[in-house]
């Protein structure tokens, strides 16, 4: 007995020698974790912050807004402010429906032209094919404030000033969404398409069925990018389009000033926080797609 129980002891120390390395190692991966998630957690709140100090506002009567220190939980809290914003003398209903209008024009044009132009510059074989996609590519440096005063001309000449479609045909053509679908074109192997080729398809077919369905976190992605661009978009709006019966959102905030330019802050709290709320859905029923494709596609 006394022989077992020395052979015995040896056993038992390297399995608890094992336990301890495998508590020390849970501890220090818990340890590392709450390193890392600690900072996040801070930096989130702090980007959060404008957001609850925004809603908090939209809830309040115009001489509580700037009450020092800031009260968090109105008391009483305003509900009417959005039943104002929404259905009152100034309400963005219609603003809202022309964004919805715009945006969705402006993002199904640009995928369509994006992932076409796309693809030629980066599958299909053309003379100076490289150079026209770099000059293409250097007409980004161009501020686009440059542009505004050009286009209001051209649209002007064409009739189609103070009307929707001139915030929609300048944004269905953009570099970055090239740039984005060319880059990714060029990232995926070239032998489905010779696959493709041997099986009889033509170029359409490769690209529509072969390349095009690879494609869709990164339309997804471009997706989210251009219809948060065409929502918020104040300059474009504001030059093109005098009728107030066409205005977007972004112009439809500035009609809670009165003529001497003061802001209501309740009212305008409230209708800036209405008009995030479909970039808001628009992200949360993408965001898989928008994440997928910036860590697996190449994308840099």
């Amino acid at each position: 007995m006394t022989d077992i129980g020395v052979l015995d002891r040896p056993v038992t120390r390297t399995a608890t020698s094992a336990a301890d390395r495998k508590r020390r190692t849970g501890r220090q991966r818990r340890l590392r974790r709450w390193a890392w998630g600690l900072p996040l957690w801070l930096l989130a709140v702090l980007f959060l912050a404008p957001f609850a100090w925004m809603l908090s506002t939209s809830l309040k009567r115009n001489v509580d807004a700037y009450v020092v220190p800031m009260q968090w939980i109105p008391d009483p809290a305003q509900w009417s402010n959005y039943l104002t914003v929404l259905v009152g003398e100034n309400s963005l209903l219609p603003a809202f429906g022309n964004s919805i209008f715009v945006a969705a024009f402006r993002v199904a044009g640009e995928l369509i032209t994006a992932t076409m132009a796309g693809y030629a510059f980066a599958r299909l074989k053309f003379r100076g094919r490289d150079k026209v996609f770099l000059i293409y590519l250097a007409t980004a440096i161009i501020p686009s404030q440059l542009l505004l005063v050009p286009r209001f001309v051209y649209f002007q000449q064409l009739g189609l000033y103070d009307s929707l479609w001139a915030l929609i045909l300048p944004g269905m053509f953009t570099v970055l969404g090239t740039f984005l679908m060319r880059q990714f074109f060029v990232s995926q192997p070239a032998e489905f398409a010779e696959a493709a080729r041997m099986d009889g398809a033509g170029e359409w077919q490769i690209f529509s069925r072969v390349y095009l369905p690879l494609a869709t976190p990164v339309m997804a992605a471009l997706g989210i990018l251009a219809f948060v661009w065409s929502w918020n978009d104040y300059e474009t709006p504001l030059v093109l389009i005098s009728d107030p019966a066409n205005y977007t959102l972004p112009l439809s905030l500035t009609n809670f000033t009165d003529e001497q330019g003061a802001i209501s802050p309740g009212l305008a709290m409230a209708a800036s926080t209405v008009s995030i709320i479909p970039v808001l859905i628009v992200f949360l029923l993408l965001q898989r797609r928008f994440i997928q494709a910036m860590t697996h596609t190449g994308i840099k």
